[in-house]
């Protein structure tokens, strides 16, 4: 299935890459006919023209059935979730999310929408394989037997086991890839829902500009992860929704990191070193996490391949022009 003779709905497009995936869409010329999300328009990440721009609750039933009228594919990134701070501290909040996907998966079988794209996560992975620093990359199968990150991952779980089910019940054809950290420009960067690779270009940007040149890094620096630029991302969202994978499959970085080496690519960015304190006290999420694009490379013949250091110098250099500027989201 190409995208290209399909009407689309992206739900979730007002957010981080919900934004950018409705922009190189309608670079390549496909008809988005509808962009939804939650926020106020005035809170979106980013606005784009030519699109129906809808502000509505997709946990609502009535909202979803609205959201995919007269659309062919339905893209799902909605959902309530940060970086490992907003979800430590809001599982009640980021388990309702199971209402914007089940509620969707509904609307989308009556419509008879005939490619469904949710976008689940590596926080489905069980927490048991995740406690080395030295982790061995997490390959699909790994998320069984279940003991996904608590709130976040289970309801993303359970969507995934959604997904398969609609499609083997109802044949609603699904898409799930597994997320792993995503970053980039135009998304949060300060607030309390930031992720790592965000909070920490900026936390050295701050401290540049104040003269203070001191970093509080959550935990003691040594967890490791992978982390994958936002246009690896879009490409392979895109590849996976036009394919006949019908399997979690992880879409994810391979290039292993630790905090610490985070840090150390930021502030070589920067041009300063600075004084690490560690907030041992602080949400630190697993120790080790991995993306094993085995599957990927195999079922593609592509994988995330932007590195981090060019991605996060890409990140670093538009935060730059964000500090000082009242944030909208």
């Amino acid at each position: 299935m190409k995208l290209s003779s399909q009407k689309v709905v992206v739900c979730g497009g007002g957010g981080f890459i919900g934004g950018h995936l409705v922009g190189q869409l309608l670079k390549d010329g496909i008809d988005v006919i509808r962009s939804v999300d939650v926020k106020p328009l005035t809170g979106w990440y980013q606005v784009h023209r030519g699109v129906e721009n809808v502000t509505a609750d997709l946990k609502d039933i009535n909202a979803c059935h609205a959201a995919v009228e007269g659309a062919d594919v339905v893209f799902n990134l909605a959902a309530d979730m940060g970086g490992m701070g907003f979800i430590e501290n809001n599982k009640a909040l980021c388990m309702l999310s199971v209402l914007i996907n089940t509620h969707l998966l509904m609307a989308s079988k009556d419509a008879k929408i005939s490619r469904f794209f949710f976008s689940s996560s590596a926080c489905v992975y069980n927490g048991d394989l995740q406690q080395n620093p030295d982790v061995v990359a997490l390959k699909e199968s790994d998320a069984y037997p279940a003991l996904a990150e608590d709130g976040y991952g289970w309801e993303k779980l359970f969507s995934e086991r959604m997904c398969r089910h609609f499609e083997e019940d109802y044949g609603l054809q699904c898409r799930y890839p597994r997320y792993h950290n995503v970053y980039g420009p135009e998304g949060t960067w300060t607030g309390g829902r930031e992720k790592a690779p965000a909070a920490i270009c900026r936390k050295v940007l701050e401290a540049k500009i104040s003269g203070k040149h001191e970093i509080e890094i959550w935990g003691d620096g040594e967890q490791t992860r992978s982390f994958m630029y936002i246009d690896d991302c879009i490409k392979g969202s895109r590849m996976i929704m036009e394919s006949e994978i019908h399997e979690p499959i992880n879409l994810g970085s391979s290039e292993l990191v630790s905090i610490n080496q985070l840090v150390d690519i930021a502030e070589e960015i920067a041009g300063v070193k600075l004084k690490r304190n560690y907030n041992l006290k602080a949400p630190r999420g697993v120790n080790g996490r991995n993306s094993d694009n085995t599957l990927i490379k195999e079922k593609l013949g592509w994988e995330p391949s932007i590195t981090l250091r060019d991605g996060l110098k890409k990140t670093y250099d538009w935060i730059e022009t964000q500090i000082g500027v009242p944030a909208t989201h």
